[in-house]
């Protein structure tokens, strides 16, 4: 009572929450953190209402306290003297602790540890992807030869979870019970971490192994139906937060996977299954006992809840508490998005690169008409083969979400059909097509009218040279004809004067043939 009285004190209550992360217990020299000593209560004892009250106390302390995950998450790292079992817990600090219980060995009391640690590695990094991120990039001292490097954090708590479900099987009807709540758990961390978080779907699927034991988890009637539907509910987190583009671990992979080796119909199946297994009482059954510190009264009270459990699969009572109303409310939201998101992943294909076939390839002689009627043809009834296989891929899927039933949502009121949305999205493509081609058209217009506008301007500028040539010509005509008539005037009194010369040499002429004619001399030689 004391530790649940201490959780609903710091929920939400930031001055109580700073108190406790900064609060320590114990006597000298054993004084610790608070929290340590919380920690402590869930990995050591042995009687479980303990271990679900000091686990409530770190769902308080986180929810809604990113901070407060962050300082514990920062504190996740392997200790130097993480080996030594005798050194003191009070020694080490949280993180290290806690990494010390998830990466236990498959000894009974050490999966418990694990699976308690994960519980609370759970409320760490819940819905803070800062957090989830951190947590991520722990890297173990323990090679991974698959990998080529050393094994990160979360495919060691894979391996916890494999160890924990083979003792399961090897495992007695008495200790059945105990061991049970150990699986759900661990995939309850693995479901949290997934989410909103690509790089762990990524960290996860690096292995094929650890898909491929997802599977056989959530196939196999070896396991309780609590356990396959968290199963199923892990891989459809591979689906839906998957961002690989990597062959053989994207989301078409991960999808083609579930409907091979589990099939459709049997993979909605195990929602349905889990929310029966998940569906919780009234809150006076489950709380009608009082918590009390004595170990007798306690075992007697959890005796009590076991009675009450035997009508849902043999379920953990542990699993009461720590699946909750809020847990399984998320997880019906969660299975919604699953399934819209593998209906859409069985309505459209892949992007792949297919090889041509040899009708494409240009036959000798062939005319580069012919051929392009004949690669316009291939296109064409190609595409009307896409469209009739996505039409029946959309209407098997929604055929088997209906069938897997249990949806939150009524698959009956929505209007449209896995035809019809594929009809819709085949005209939705002519559209942009449509729209393609008048951008297009708009483009070639404006290109046609900036040719025009040049053109235009270039006619300008040639009227325009031309005009002035032609006053150019003009003005050398005038000036030509006034050098013309200046030429004339100047060449007038030269004229002239040639004239008068003429005729003055033409006297003077004349005046000396008279003369010569009359003199003496002349008329005797005569």
């Amino acid at each position: 009572m004391a530790l649940r009285c201490i959780g609903n004190l710091v929920l939400r209550n930031p001055q109580n929450l700073d108190s406790l992360a900064k609060k320590q217990v114990g006597e000298e020299p054993h004084v610790q953190p608070a929290l340590n000593a919380i920690l402590s209560i869930i990995l050591r004892t042995s009687i479980a209402q303990e271990f679900v009250a000091a686990d409530f106390v770190f769902k308080c302390f986180c929810e809604k306290n990113p901070n407060g995950q962050a300082l514990l998450a920062s504190t996740i790292a392997p200790h130097p003297n993480q080996g030594d079992t005798h050194r003191a817990a009070s020694d080490m600090p949280f993180g290290s602790i806690l990494l010390q219980a998830l990466v236990s060995s498959d000894v009974n009391e050490d999966m418990e540890a694990c699976c308690r640690a994960s519980s609370v590695l759970s409320h760490i990094i819940k819905d803070n992807l800062q957090s989830k991120d951190r947590v991520l990039q722990i890297q173990l001292g323990t090679p991974a030869p698959s990998l080529g490097r050393t094994e990160p954090l979360l495919h060691r708590i894979v391996t916890c979870l494999s160890i924990a479900a083979s003792a399961d099987g090897e495992n007695d009807q008495s200790s059945h019970l105990e061991e049970s709540y150990i699986q759900p758990v661990i995939l309850r961390l693995l479901i949290v971490w997934l989410v909103d978080c690509s790089n762990a779907v990524n960290c996860l699927l690096e292995s094929a192994v650890h898909l491929n034991y997802i599977i056989e988890l959530a196939s196999s009637k070896r396991y309780t139906a609590c356990v396959r539907g968290l199963a199923a509910v892990v891989l459809g987190a591979c689906v839906l937060y998957n961002a690989s583009r990597e062959k053989g671990r994207d989301t078409f992979a991960v999808a083609d996977a579930i409907s091979q080796k589990i099939g459709l119909t049997t993979y909605f199946l195990r929602f349905d299954e889990l929310r029966k297994s998940l569906a919780h009482p009234s809150s006076e059954q489950r709380h009608r006992k009082e918590l009390s510190r004595s170990s007798a009264n306690s075992m007697s009270d959890f005796q009590e809840i076991e009675e009450d459990a035997t009508n849902k699969d043999d379920q953990h009572p542990v699993l009461s508490e720590i699946f909750d109303s809020q847990f399984v409310d998320f997880l019906n939201k969660f299975e919604a998005d699953i399934r819209e998101n593998i209906m859409d992943i069985f309505s459209r294909t892949k992007t792949a690169t297919a090889v041509l076939p040899a009708e494409l390839e240009q036959k000798n002689g062939e005319v580069d008409g012919e051929y392009i009627k004949r690669l316009k043809s291939f296109v064409e009834k190609q595409c009307n083969e896409m469209q009739d296989l996505l039409a029946r891929n959309a209407m098997l899927a929604e055929e088997f979400v209906k069938t897997g039933g249990g949806s939150t949502a009524d698959t009956s009121q929505k209007p449209s059909s896995g035809r019809e949305r594929v009809q819709m999205e085949a005209l939705r493509q002519e559209l942009e097509g449509a729209k393609r081609q008048i951008e297009s058209l708009k483009t070639e217009k404006s290109q046609i009218e900036a040719e025009a506008n040049h053109q235009r301007n270039l006619a300008l500028k040639m009227e325009s040279d031309l005009k002035s040539l032609s006053d150019a010509y003009n003005s050398l005509e005038q000036a030509n004809y006034r050098l013309d008539a200046e030429v004339s005037v100047m060449i007038q009194p030269y004229q002239m004067m040639t004239m008068k010369m003429k005729m003055r040499n033409s006297n003077i002429f004349d005046y000396y043939v008279v003369s010569m004619c009359n003199s003496p001399c002349w008329v005797k030689m005569l």
